[in-house]
């Protein structure tokens, strides 16, 4: 008697390439990338409340649209928040 294979799940998609969304705020417009909190290595700390953000922690990682004066590109100055903190932004 031969044994069956268990059916092979689907694999997820591949996130969408592109930008990630932008949201406007008192100060211009920001990228946002929600992150789940796998695969999370370092601790990051908010620049709201200056609270620590675990490793595994779900959170945000923005970004501005327009660079910045002083800075090389938008990204460089890219910082992790608390999704709280982050809607509580005006």
């Amino acid at each position: 008697m031969s044994r069956r294979r268990p059916p092979r799940r689907p694999r997820s998609a591949p996130p969408a390439a592109g930008p990630p969304p932008v949201e406007p705020k008192a100060d211009g417009g920001w990228h946002v990338r929600r992150l789940t909190g796998t695969g999370t290595t370092g601790s990051y700390t908010c620049p709201d409340c200056h609270r620590p953000i675990p490793p595994g922690t779900p959170h945000v990682v923005v970004w501005p649209v327009e660079k910045p004066l002083l800075s090389a590109a938008a990204v460089d100055e890219r910082r992790h928040w608390h999704t709280a903190c982050w809607r509580r932004k005006p």
